[in-house]
């Protein structure tokens, strides 16, 4: 019935864009028939097995095995705007309600102060569900939020007039104003720095610096097309009052509850972990509540660390650059956390990142985030491994030798301006 509708849909608009078939053929089409049976069957699993680990289990492994079938029916080698882009945000929304429900059935003592904010005390109804998973201002690219925020919501305690309209206009068209900003910065670079172009025979005709400052470009604009659709959704969320996140000390309302990128921090800091803190926000702290702090029993930070990007490998999709951009970006971290370590305790580094010279050590420090920010980024944009590989070959793996060197590197270099303590000498006497 709804084919024949779309079709004169797309007579009267010419030939719609990518996204608005997308949410045409969700809406309107079949394929809503695939989160609204995912629905279904996880409130069928809260109701029938409880607050139990059963039930976390069974929703774990049947959100991502449908998830996982759906990028493997629909998956091409190119970007892919269907059913299953809408549907990852709603497997992680599905997986934490379940995860939520089984707190709520622990004793206070047992669950940390994050997981009480929210925990659920009673079961919900289907009409809660379904208004939490289709929710407008969160069901095609997020942010993620709980369903205790979503019932607030609905009470209207998500406001800074408790039961009343939230005064959040000015706010949510700020946010919204900015989302424009980035959105039209994309739109004019985009184009001029697609993906695409790697794979030319042109690129790879390009010297190596060439080749090193197109990376570093591309990824600045394009990572603006994550970053506007972040923007423009959280301007939403804050205008519906979800985005309320209690008053300051001054009693000034907070409409940051929502915020999935924090603008300032991504444009100025030097540091690879600050880029990551301050992009896809949400989802990242979805996965430290729910997945990272919940492997604890594995007693290996690092090991916890390893399972937590490899499920957010296979969350985004089936496709070796998935795999491969996790797996660079887990190296990346840790070897900057050993740079910060050896800055941070030896004097002579430490005085030279306070002195006159930190302006030049801010400025290289940056090439060298924002160049291998996007050197990850391209298996995750190019998906498949001939397209990636030969990438990475034209620019000899620099990536690679460059982190796999400092990891070799850093320990002898913490040996000479690290100085030794004085009772670690005495025990060497």
């Amino acid at each position: 019935m709804a084919a024949p509708f779309l079709e004169k849909i797309a007579e009267y608009f010419g030939s719609p864009e990518p996204a608005i078939r997308l949410i045409l053929s969700v809406l309107l089409g079949y394929q809503v028939g695939h989160s609204f049976l995912c629905v279904v069957i996880q409130f069928l699993m809260l109701r029938l097995m409880g607050r139990t680990v059963t039930c976390v289990l069974s929703s774990f492994i049947f959100q991502m095995i449908y998830l996982l079938m759906g990028y493997y029916y629909t998956a091409t080698d190119e970007y892919d705007i269907k059913w299953t882009m809408p549907h990852c945000v709603l497997t992680l929304k599905l997986i934490g309600l379940a995860l939520d429900y089984y707190d709520g059935g622990k004793e206070q003592s047992q669950i940390s102060l994050e997981q009480k904010k929210s925990a659920l005390g009673s079961t919900p109804s289907l009409l809660e569900v379904f208004g939490f998973s289709y929710f407008y201002g969160g069901f095609l690219v997020g942010p993620q939020f709980t369903l205790r925020n979503y019932q607030m919501l609905v009470s209207r305690e998500m406001s800074d007039v408790p039961g009343q309209p939230p005064n959040s206009v000015v706010p949510a068209m700020k946010r919204f104003g900015l989302g424009l900003i980035t959105l039209s910065i994309f739109a004019m670079g985009g184009p001029v720095y697609p993906a695409s172009y790697y794979l030319t025979d042109e690129f790879e005709a390009h010297p190596f610096w060439y080749k090193c400052v197109y990376i570093l470009v591309w990824v600045k604009v394009n990572l603006y097309k994550y970053i506007s659709c972040w923007l423009i959704t959280e301007g939403v969320c804050i205008l519906s009052g979800l985005g309320y996140n209690g008053k300051n000390e001054k009693g000034e309302p907070q409409w940051d509850n929502c915020a999935n990128v924090r603008v300032w921090l991504f444009e100025t800091t030097p540091l690879f972990t600050g880029t990551i803190s301050s992009f896809n926000i949400n989802t990242n702290a979805w996965v430290a509540r729910h997945v990272f702090k919940r492997l604890k029993f594995l007693g290996n930070k690092l090991l916890s660390q390893m399972f937590t990007l490899l499920f957010l490998a296979v969350w985004h999709g089936l496709h070796s650059g998935y795999l491969i951009c996790f797996s660079v970006e887990f190296i990346i971290v840790n070897v900057e956390k050993q740079a910060q370590a050896l800055v941070r305790d030896s004097p002579l580094l430490t005085s030279i990142a306070q002195s006159h010279l930190y302006p030049l050590v801010y400025v290289v420090q940056q090439l060298i985030h924002w160049l291998f920010m996007g050197y990850p980024l391209v298996p995750f944009c190019l998906f498949t491994y001939d397209k990636w590989l030969k990438v990475y070959s034209s620019i000899y793996f620099c990536g690679h030798i460059f982190f796999f060197a400092a990891f070799l590197v850093l320990p002898y270099l913490r040996k000479v301006f690290v100085p030794r303590k004085k009772g670690s000498e005495k025990k060497e006497d």
